[in-house]
């Protein structure tokens, strides 16, 4: 029996948020490993806050957006070192950076960081689902839906527990620059909106949603298709 492949974009900020986050690299693990043997994971994991900081502070000294995409890109593979000793022993031993590359492997577990500069992990995610059959991608951020307008400037804004894709692009438009923090990155949107994926939004701190979703329960997140 084929084994169902998952694809997850794994936010930076969840593994670490300023110092390494080991209360919830050991309940992630905890949480995936109930799945191991059923499913196949591929993890691309961002580089998040600290991430971002470098790239503001190279902004400030006038480097140019390749450059800023590279320190991002470089700090994603940090985080994905430590995914993947979390899960060494179930883990493919390389990280993966090429999306368009096939993976042989039989582990149930493949980590995966930044590839090259113009897109984000999402993208990366996206294109390791077009490569692998996957349909479907967790997004595993730090909030608990998208919404329909920026929450922290509209008090107002309403959240959406489903969205088609035209109507989610509207919301985050279409231009990517380093450091874009987005409930999923433009450009990735637009492709897997073209593969016809469904990708689901889910708060990471609260890794029972990411089960209730893989045991096809129902959910506090968002489906985006």
């Amino acid at each position: 029996m084929q084994k169902e492949t998952i694809i997850i974009s794994l936010g930076g900020s969840l593994v670490a948020p300023g110092e390494i986050d080991m209360g919830f690299l050991k309940s992630f693990k905890y949480s995936l490993q109930k799945y191991l043997g059923a499913r196949r994971f591929f993890i691309f994991v961002g580089g998040g806050k600290i991430a971002r900081n470098y790239q503001k502070a190279l902004l400030e000294f006038g480097a140019k957006s390749s450059d800023r995409d590279w320190v991002g890109i470089n700090i994603t593979k940090l985080n994905a070192e430590v995914l993947k000793q979390v899960f060494f022993g179930n883990c493919y031993p390389k990280i993966i950076t090429d999306p368009n590359k096939k993976v042989k492997t039989t582990k149930d577990i493949i980590i995966g960081a930044g590839w090259k500069p113009g897109w984000s992990t999402d993208y990366d995610a996206v294109l390791i689902a077009k490569n692998h059959g996957a349909k479907t991608i967790i997004n595993l951020t730090n909030i608990d839906y998208v919404y329909d307008k920026n929450p922290n400037e509209s008090p107002d804004a309403k959240p959406l527990k489903e969205i088609d894709w035209k109507s989610f692009e509207r919301i985050v438009g279409d231009k990517w620059t380093p450091g874009l923090s987005m409930p999923f990155d433009p450009r990735a949107s637009k492709l897997a909106a073209r593969l016809k994926l469904k990708v689901v939004i889910i708060n990471g701190k609260h890794l029972e949603r990411f089960e209730d979703f893989l045991n096809s329960k129902p959910f506090i997140g968002t489906t985006i298709q």
